[in-house]
């Protein structure tokens, strides 16, 4: 309990009802009713039930990895033959700029997916000021989510608008009940993870990303991506 704990550098006797007060940035994130009686009441807070803090990563894979991906480096980029480019940035620092941030973006998701980067980096995509930024420092709080497929992936045979956990995931997981958590035929959550069912996003990529918050949203968004017209009120 003790390790997942917030404290706001705020005087206690303070009569300022703001700082104590839930805010909408922490929406799931800081738990909304975990918070001790009397003077430390809303200055103290916890982290939600499955929430994780990154611990922080090397960037040189990553660095290696984009550079074949045809991403030119800031000491030879030229301005003016190249004004549309796409900046990217690592860890606050520009370190080149793309010509295709799509597809760049499209395959360094996938790398973090298939367990090859860590899945504690985050990965920004910001269209409007031509920026791509990835993030893999410590500090930052994440928090999981399923991951839903924006296009029909023909190797897995998961449809448009679907998620990407199955019933390969769900059966290993049912396996996983008589084994002990230690084993190597042990799948869990970390299982999940590795195979890209679940993603950690932090505060500043949940901003950029669509989020179905019920069942019903994933229907309707699932149902739209395959054309059909969902503007009708059934109600």
């Amino acid at each position: 309990s003790h390790l997942r704990r917030t404290n706001t550098p705020v005087g206690r006797d303070g009569k300022l009802a703001k700082p104590r007060q839930l805010h909408n940035t922490h929406w799931g994130l800081v738990c909304p009713a975990e918070t001790p009686e009397g003077q430390a009441c809303g200055l103290v807070k916890n982290l939600s039930l499955m929430c994780s803090i990154s611990v922080g990563t090397s960037t040189e894979p990553i660095i290696d990895y984009m550079i074949t991906r045809n991403m030119e480096v800031l000491e030879e980029y030229e301005p003016l033959r190249y004004p549309n480019a796409t900046k990217i940035f690592l860890n606050g620092s520009w370190i080149g700029v793309h010509q295709d941030p799509k597809t760049l973006v499209r395959d360094v998701q996938q790398l973090r997916r298939n367990n090859q980067i860590p899945a504690e980096v985050s990965l920004i995509r910001d269209i409007r000021d031509r920026e791509f930024k990835i993030f893999s420092d410590a500090g930052r709080v994440m928090r999981p989510l399923l991951v839903v497929e924006q296009e029909a992936n023909p190797e897995t045979g998961i449809e448009m608008g679907s998620l990407t956990l199955n019933k390969e995931h769900i059966r290993k997981l049912e396996n996983d009940q008589g084994l002990p958590s230690g084993s190597d035929e042990y799948f869990g959550w970390q299982g999940l993870v590795n195979e890209g069912v679940i993603e950690y996003l932090d505060a500043e990529e949940e901003e950029t990303s669509m989020i179905c918050m019920t069942a019903e949203d994933l229907e309707t968004f699932r149902l739209a991506k395959q054309g059909h017209d969902m503007t009708t009120d059934n109600s």
